[in-house]
């Protein structure tokens, strides 16, 4: 078996940032510069304590099956370890596996060994009937988020308890990414047993905290677990997850003390908390992108066959394109983000070692060629478009400075905005024309993509379908070759510009403030907090 290719010379060693050295002191930092956090000295801290965390919306099912928020990775960081993580290089590192794949001459046979003596939360050996149960519940559920992230997964061994073998219907680059997400995550088979599809009520994994409590809509507490195989370097007795949407009062509640880490910062708030000497602030450039989606085939919900829908702007692409050279992305991030972001125009960031200059094409800002558009359709001016978007306050600022600069392009947006967890169940059921939401982004551009737009896709909440693109999208994916898939995902970025169903508009920085009574809290490019390993200063 050789050592598998994609997994250091294309996703494990592929740094995603310029940025040589990451993690800066809160002294030192200077404005727009990556600041990941520190690791814990174990002689600064103490042991014991609950780490309060404000957090700015509420996670979707604890079940990493069927998770899509970036909310609820915050708390699977705790409670759920991965075979593979990312570390602040966005390079894959074993977790609950001991080393990096290795894969067959043909690429279709990966074998991954693991963790040896681990335990899940409820005392049950962590073993390879584990993972080959977690795989297959991915593969098989009906509402699975996972199953277009495995790709080309055909059948799991288990030639031993140490041992996992995934055997590929073709050879699949981004797999090892896949594994150092959601889809990575083991769930413990007696919970899966007797939970099935309730067991996000009471998640169950090998982690340094468990679940403890979940009240809607407020918070979810995990306390610390005494069977984690690495108990010893868990400081926290507890971790809560208090929701607070208002970016204001998440910095209020950090000021205050009532909580030591706010997610999410406003970018109203960024010079004054990053001016306080009580905290640090960390941030790192997404490895995601904030977007808009148009709904042009999403009829029976996400996942079912693509239909007809009787709207100019879902049947005529023209119309699509139009609103985008509606757009300024500069004006936009520098109006609404104190140009803290950077516009966007593809899923491939541009510090992505599958960046190339096609993949970073960009419409321009042109209000006039927006109305020639609208007219070439033959829609009516102003066109009216309903776009759905969270109720955040930071949130509603975008819709707004949005709805004034399109009407320029000949558009009257109008503003819908609903709670986060409503918006993530109506864009799965398709009632939406137009919405405003993001991806926290992956080391491996295919899950930034093929997941959202590929035919069938298990995100894919427009309805979108290209077989062109899906064609290229399989290439990529079956290509070892870093040049081949990036010349591939500029095609992609074509395609995508040319249909315009999900129309990419800026890129975040991932801004997290940390109270200075906690040390060893990080945050990588993957967006993801972590806090495991934290504790209150000594």
């Amino acid at each position: 078996m050789a050592a598998l290719a994609v997994a250091c010379t294309v996703v494990a060693c592929s740094p995603v940032s310029n940025d040589e050295g990451g993690a800066k002191s809160g002294e030192d930092q200077a404005a727009g510069q990556d600041n990941f956090g520190t690791p814990a000295d174990p002689a600064a801290v103490k042991k014991g304590g609950k780490l309060v965390i404000a957090l700015s919306a509420e996670p979707d099912a604890l079940d990493p099956t069927l998770s899509r928020s970036l909310y609820s990775r915050y708390v699977f960081q705790a409670i759920c370890q991965k075979l593979y993580d990312v570390n602040e290089q966005a390079q894959v590192v074993p977790q609950l596996a001991t080393a990096l794949p290795s894969t067959s001459s043909d690429g279709r046979t990966v074998t991954i060994p693991l963790r040896q003596g681990a335990r899940f939360a409820d005392g049950t050996p962590f073993d390879s009937a584990a993972v080959k149960a977690t795989l297959q519940r991915h593969l098989t559920n009906a509402r699975s988020a996972r199953k277009s992230e495995l790709g080309p997964v055909e059948t799991v061994d288990t030639p031993d308890a140490n041992t996992v073998v995934i055997h590929l219907k073709q050879p699949f680059a981004p797999l090892v990414g896949a594994l150092a997400d959601r889809a990575g995550m083991i769930m413990s088979p007696k919970a899966l047993q007797s939970l099935g599809d309730n067991f996000a009520n009471a998640p169950v994994c090998v982690g340094p905290f468990k679940f403890a409590k979940r009240v809607p809509q407020n918070s979810i507490d995990v306390v610390r677990d005494p069977n984690f195989y690495d108990a010893s370097k868990v400081n926290f007795d507890a971790i809560s997850w208090h929701i607070l949407s208002d970016a204001s009062i998440r910095a209020a509640n950090l000021r205050s003390g009532d909580a030591q880490v706010a997610d999410s910062i406003s970018t109203q708030d960024y010079a004054a908390l990053r001016g306080d000497s009580s905290l640090t602030v960390l941030q790192s450039q997404s490895l995601g992108y904030q977007g808009l989606t148009f709904n042009i085939g999403n009829v029976d919900g996400v996942g079912t066959p693509p239909k007809p829908i009787n709207r100019p702007i879902a049947q005529n692409a023209k119309v699509r394109q139009a609103f985008e050279y509606a757009l300024d992305r500069k004006a936009l991030v520098q109006a609404v983000f104190n140009g803290l972001f950077a516009p966007a125009c593809s899923p491939i960031s541009p510090a992505s070692p599958f960046s190339s200059e096609q993949a970073q094409t960009c419409v321009p800002h042109d209000p006039a060629k927006a109305k020639q558009l609208l007219s070439e359709a033959g829609a009516q001016t102003p066109y009216p478009v309903a776009m759905l978007i969270s109720n955040t306050p930071d949130s509603l600022r975008l819709a707004q400075a949005l709805q004034a600069m399109v009407k320029d392009g000949g558009f009257d947006l109008k503003i819908n905005p609903v709670e986060y967890s409503s918006l993530l169940d109506e864009q799965d059921r398709g009632n939406f024309e137009l919405l405003q939401l993001g991806w926290s982004g992956r080391i491996d551009p295919d899950a930034n993509i093929t997941n959202f737009v590929g035919t069938g896709g298990s995100q894919n909440v427009s309805g979108y379908s290209n077989p062109q693109l899906d064609t290229v999208l399989t290439q990529a994916r079956q290509s070892n070759d870093l040049e081949e898939r990036k010349k591939l995902y500029g095609q992609a970025v074509a395609i995508l510009q040319q249909d315009d169903a999900l129309i990419y508009l800026y890129r975040q920085r991932n801004l997290t403030a940390v109270s200075q009574k906690i040390q060893g809290l990080q945050v990588f490019p993957d967006g993801v907090i972590r806090a495991a390993f934290a504790g209150f200063t000594k």
